[in-house]
């Protein structure tokens, strides 16, 4: 699997050079609004929770969204993703959809 720092909106990580392109890739993730967890994050906030028990439903898509990105760069035989940009939306019955897209690539 991809390790999460070569996970990158630049060119290129830090320090390595593109060796070769495998082509787009694109990862996408999608949450129903919870009125429910919105009212428990509110609460975990003010009793101390960890702060993954209280991100957003575009925060939870987003981290998802890279995780399937991460897959599907892998089953390329992908060591990074560059370019990374992203698209969400949420649609008018609150549902959080987000599409991670990316370039496939080998390191050298």
């Amino acid at each position: 699997m991809i390790a999460k720092e070569n996970l990158v909106t630049l060119d290129a990580p830090d320090g390595f050079r593109v060796a070769s392109s495998l082509g787009r890739v694109t990862g996408t993730a999608s949450r129903p609004h919870s009125m429910l967890r919105a009212t428990f994050r509110s609460i975990g906030a003010f009793i101390g929770l960890a702060p993954i028990e209280y991100l957003t439903d575009a925060e939870r898509a987003r981290e998802e969204a890279l995780e399937s990105l991460r897959a599907n760069a892998s089953a390329l035989g992908a060591d990074a993703v560059i370019k990374i940009r992203f698209d969400a939306v949420e649609d008018e019955d609150g549902v959080t959809a987000v599409v991670a897209h990316g370039e496939a690539v080998r390191l050298g």
